[in-house]
């Protein structure tokens, strides 16, 4: 099991930054399309996409979106956290095989334990595909949990 501790409202400080990666992979676009219903054959019929302005499938936006909710879930501020709002606008097209990193920074800290963050995605070659900014509300004490195992899901 893998352990998470958050960083409560008033452990953190505007410029606080935190990172989360994941490889895109088949199976991820696979299952992401079950889970969401999000059946557009550019991301799930190579021939389509090859017609396409992307020329090779891509992954979905709000992909990108989730990684961005497990960022903030399990890294910055962690366990605990509320989100209220995210903003994203989507820069570049996500590829199988793109290394993703979500960059997480500490913006503003408001009342309430409202927080301002910024929200970036690059990949591997450090290009930005997705900026944006989330508004959450913090912990307010420190929380150590251990993340629950996932089971393998196997795409049909």
């Amino acid at each position: 099991m893998t352990q998470s501790t958050s960083t409560p409202y008033d452990s953190l400080e505007v410029g606080q930054t935190a990172t989360f990666s994941k490889l895109v992979t088949e199976h991820d676009i696979m299952l992401f399309a079950s889970m969401s219903g999000d059946r557009n054959p550019v991301h799930l019929d190579a021939e389509y996409a090859a017609g396409t302005m992307f020329k090779e499938r891509i992954a979905h936006g709000m992909f990108s979106g989730a990684l961005i909710s497990a960022a903030v879930a399990c890294e910055l501020p962690g366990p605990g956290t509320i989100y209220l709002n995210q903003q994203m606008e989507f820069k570049l097209p996500v590829k199988l095989g793109d290394e993703l990193t979500v960059q997480l920074e500490i913006l503003e800290k408001l009342p309430k334990f409202r927080v301002r963050i910024a929200t970036r995605v690059v990949n591997q070659r450090d290009e930005i595909v997705v900026d944006g900014e989330a508004l959450i509300i913090a912990p307010r004490k420190v929380q150590s949990v251990e993340l629950t195992e996932l089971p393998q899901f196997v795409a049909q």
